[in-house]
């Protein structure tokens, strides 16, 4: 494994107490250290930093499981109960985020990402 350069310059800033929470959260909901997002945001590989786009993208990625999720129960001849619907709303809404981070780039995954085949069977279940 190579070695990343080694950081011998820094850069900073002074926040409030509430602007530096801030950050925390943001870095947490990434899985990043504080000074790990921060690089990441500042040389661009990090959130883009607009949370409309963040937010959109983890509705339409929650609205695209419920979709496959639903066509593929269907496809099979099962029914769809109220229940069934709202276990697929609500799994749908329990990953949408880290989803949405991840197809924007700031969550540092170790392995390679999914294919899209491996990405839809994971999607599709109860």
């Amino acid at each position: 494994m190579v070695k990343p350069p080694l950081r011998t310059k820094s850069v900073g800033t002074k926040v409030t107490d509430a602007e530096y929470a801030a950050l925390e959260t943001h870095a947490r909901a990434g899985g990043l250290t504080l000074s790990e997002w921060v690089r990441d945001v500042l040389l661009g590989i990090g959130r883009p930093g607009d949370v409309d786009t963040e937010v959109l993208l983890a509705e339409v990625l929650a609205l695209r499981t419920i979709l496959i999720n639903l066509l593929f129960s269907m496809s099979k001849g099962e029914p769809m109960t109220a229940e069934g619907m709202q276990g697929l709303i609500e799994r749908a809404d329990k990953d949408k985020v880290r989803r949405a981070l991840e197809k924007l780039g700031a969550v540092h995954v170790e392995q390679p990402p999914a294919t899209t085949a491996e990405t839809e069977s994971q999607e599709v279940g109860p």
